[in-house]
């Protein structure tokens, strides 16, 4: 009994960590900066001792 009585004890506050954690969550999502998907548009150098090559 005291077994059962614990185990239902740990999967309530399991249960409550995972569902604050979900809503917290949730809820700072909308105020988060988003990536940046676009490539850089670098120009590439075409000296052979400006890209490192060569020693």
């Amino acid at each position: 009994m005291r077994n059962r009585l614990l185990r239902s004890v740990l999967g309530a506050a399991f249960s409550a960590l995972v569902a604050l954690g979900v809503l917290s969550g949730v809820s700072g999502g909308k105020g988060d900066v988003r990536a940046v998907t676009e490539w850089p548009s670098v120009a590439a150098h075409t000296d052979a001792t400006a890209a490192g090559a060569g020693s």
